[in-house]
C-alpha cells in the first residue's frame, strides 16, 4: 500500500521499560539497529498493524504493554535513492509514519524474535531514551528524532526526568531549533542472562 506521493503507510514502535530504558534491536543479517516498526495493511487502523507488529517482531502480546502514546499525523523520511526501486508499478520514495510509546508490562521473558519464518531482529538489547537518535542509520534519524522529542513528556511522566532528560540544543546549528540528544552509552543490561540481546 503506497500513497499518491510515493510513501508507504507504517507504523512505528518504542518499547520502554518503567525505568526510561527502550527496546533497540539489531535487524537479522545486518549491522543496523533500530525500533521495531513495520508497514500496514490497507484494512488496518495504526493501533491494529502496531499490535500485529509487536507480535511478529518482539513476540509481545497486548496483555504485555499499555499503550502511552502517539505522534499525532505522520513522519515521513525517505529512502536513499539506492534503496528505490525504480522498476516496481507503484515506486515507494519512503515511510510515512505513526509513532507508539508503550510500556513494557511483561518479562523480558516474553520477549521472542523467532516467531516468524523470516524474523526482522537477531539481538536485542535496552539503551537509554536519546540513544537512538545517533545510532540509527542516517536517514532515519530526523524521524527518530521527531518521534522522540514529540513522546519524551509523556516518557519523563513514567520514568522521571533523570530518565529521560530534556534534549540540549545543538550547538552546530544554534537558533534554527534543532535539538541533539543527550544520551548514555546502551545499559549493561542486554537481553536475557546479560547476553547481548539472546533470544
Amino acid at each position: 500500500m503506497i500513497d499518491p506521493d510515493g510513501y508507504r503507510p507504517n507504523v512505528g514502535i518504542i518499547l520502554m521499560r518503567p525505568d526510561g530504558q527502550v527496546f533497540w534491536a539489531r535487524r537479522v543479517r545486518r549491522d543496523g539497529w533500530q525500533f521495531p516498526q513495520g508497514g500496514m495493511n490497507s484494512d488496518e487502523t495504526p493501533v491494529e498493524a502496531m499490535y500485529r507488529e509487536l507480535r511478529e517482531e518482539t513476540g509481545l502480546l497486548p496483555e504485555h504493554v499499555e499503550v502511552l502514546g502517539a505522534t499525532p499525523g505522520w513522519l515521513r523520511y525517505r529512502l536513499p535513492q539506492r534503496s528505490v526501486r525504480q522498476q516496481d508499478r507503484m515506486v515507494c520514495i519512503g515511510q510515512k509514519q505513526v509513532w507508539f510509546l508503550l510500556r513494557m508490562l511483561g518479562q523480558e521473558a516474553d520477549l521472542r524474535l523467532d516467531l516468524t519464518d523470516k524474523p526482522e531482529f537477531d539481538l536485542w538489547r535496552w539503551v537509554d531514551f536519546w540513544y537512538p537518535v545517533e545510532h540509527v542509520v542516517t536517514f532515519k534519524r530526523g524521524v527518530y528524532a521527531s518521534a522522540l522529542r514529540h513522546l519524551a513528556p509523556i516518557a519523563r511522566g513514567v520514568a522521571g526526568a533523570q530518565a529521560v532528560p530534556p534534549p540540549k540544543p545543538d550547538p552546530r546549528r544554534p537558533g534554527n531549533g534543532r535539538y541533539r540528544p543527550r544520551y548514555r552509552s546502551p545499559s549493561s543490561s542486554r537481553g536475557n542472562s546479560g547476553e547481548p540481546g539472546k533470544n
